[in-house]
């Protein structure tokens, strides 16, 4: 899969996360609401994996956090459930992209210095997955 759809796909995973968190609903159904949505296996699999994972996510993320979990906006913990989720369960997307995508996805929905937090909460989640991939990454940096 190309990296824009790639990247089209984890921007409608956080639109339906969002909305998920609000609701309470299935993030499938969510995404299928949305306009503009377009059927994708790697979409599919971010919200299956969110949606089945969600627990395991956070005790992922908490141990990083600067604050409680539940004090995070709904785009935040969208967009650190689907880095999560990625750093956890898709190794052939390497880790710097992870990031990167999260940090465009915190500059494009949420708040004025939400990427920075992002990319500091991720960075530390990939570097406990993903320790010798996260060596190599800073050592070539």
């Amino acid at each position: 899969m190309k990296s824009a759809k790639r990247h089209q796909a984890r921007e409608t995973a956080l639109q339906a996360l969002y909305a998920w968190q609000l609701s309470g609903g299935d993030p499938l159904e969510e995404a299928r609401a949305l306009e503009g949505y377009e059927k994708s296996e790697f979409l599919e699999a971010l919200l299956r994996g969110v949606r089945d994972r969600v627990a395991e996510l956070e005790r992922l993320i908490a141990p990083h956090l600067d604050r409680d979990f539940a004090r995070l906006s709904p785009v935040e913990r969208s967009i650190l459930y689907i880095g999560a989720l990625e750093l956890a369960a898709h190794p052939e997307t390497p880790f710097k992209v992870v990031l990167n995508e999260a940090v465009e996805l915190g500059k494009s929905f949420g708040g004025a210095e939400g990427h920075r937090f992002v990319n500091g909460v991720l960075e530390r989640v990939a570097a406990a997955l993903r320790p010798e991939e996260f060596a190599r990454g800073r050592h070539n940096a």
